[in-house]
């Protein structure tokens, strides 16, 4: 899971993996807000009416849902358990409260926080997207500040001052990971009893 304040560049990172592995699929996640200029429903998010979602959410649809500044946001389950089961990995853009739901459920799940370089960085880069009035900005930004406080939850911490770099880094986290024994242990274990065999 990747996690990080709005504008710190999620989407572009995780968009970049993507890109350079075969074996990751993204989970598209469900939202009531507007639509942006742009986005694709059904590729940058599933967008649905407030009745739609709780609809979904009610009926265990969701693998977590969470409000994130007036509006909801959750992860659709059945693609994530049709993925795993298919042996894919799975990687999902996702808010604090939702990744402390989904850790909660699922132990041995990864989570990497991105970090803007400072809040000012941060600040200018939801500007020139300009999509914000000064108020909605100001509310981005105090979230951020709240967000960045919970980062110690998270396994991994990366600073997206640059992309290629923090593309870099997320992809060595991904790697690393699939090769901690306690994720090969079934077949060290198969290895090992082949050797005994052996002798």
């Amino acid at each position: 899971m990747v996690s990080g304040p709005s504008g710190v560049g999620k989407g572009t990172v995780v968009r970049e993996v993507l890109e350079k592995s075969g074996n990751i699929r993204l989970s598209v996640s469900a939202t009531t807000r507007e639509k942006r200029a742009g986005e694709v429903d059904g590729l940058d998010y599933h967008f649905y009416s407030m009745e739609e979602f709780m609809q979904l959410a009610s009926s265990d649809q969701m693998l977590e849902y969470a409000v994130y500044c007036g509006n909801y946001y959750g992860t659709p389950a059945g693609p994530i358990k049709a993925w795993l089961q298919s042996g894919l990995d799975v990687l999902l853009e996702i808010e604090v409260e939702g990744a402390k739901q989904i850790k909660e459920k699922v132990k041995d799940c990864v989570t990497v926080f991105l970090l803007p370089p400072s809040l000012d960085v941060l600040r200018k880069r939801l500007e020139l997207r300009g999509t914000e009035g000064q108020e909605r900005l100001n509310l981005r930004i105090r979230r951020a500040m709240e967000e960045i406080k919970e980062a110690s939850f998270y396994n991994y911490l990366v600073v997206n001052d640059n992309i290629f770099d923090a593309t870099a880094d997320v992809l060595s986290i991904i790697r690393a990971e699939k090769l901690k024994t306690s994720r090969i242990g079934s077949f060290l274990g198969e290895v090992l009893k082949d050797q005994s065999c052996e002798r």
